[in-house]
């Protein structure tokens, strides 16, 4: 069970750097939009995400569900906001900055607020 997590969690992690790497591409274009980085990267780390609970769920540990639904509430915004834009030419410039800062959000929520990190 141990591995099949670190599994789920090294493609979570690889979903949210795709997603991550497709907005930053674009932060000198004039013109931004929904790339295929983007839209690739958030659905694989929303899906990812939710077989990591049920993971977690399944094991003996404790789970932070104040957390879970933290960063899922994040993630389901996310994923709504890029697939309700990706056949859209552009985006608008507020937009690609909520997009940007509500990852930066979600990442930031899994590394500060973890109990794997507890003394």
């Amino acid at each position: 069970m141990e591995i099949l997590r670190l599994v789920l969690l090294f493609l979570h992690v690889l979903g949210f750097a795709a997603l991550l790497g497709g907005l930053v591409v674009q932060a000198r274009d004039a013109d931004k939009r929904v790339n295929p980085a983007m839209r690739d990267g958030v659905g694989t780390a929303f899906v990812t995400g939710l077989l990591l609970v049920g993971v977690l769920e399944a094991g003996d540990e404790a789970v932070d569900h104040a957390k879970i639904a933290v960063k899922f509430t994040i993630a389901l915004v996310l994923l709504v906001l890029v697939m309700a834009n990706i056949r859209k030419p552009q985006i608008p410039q507020g937009l690609w900055l909520g997009l940007l800062l509500l990852t930066v959000l979600n990442i930031g929520v899994a590394i500060f607020w973890s109990p794997a990190h507890a003394a």
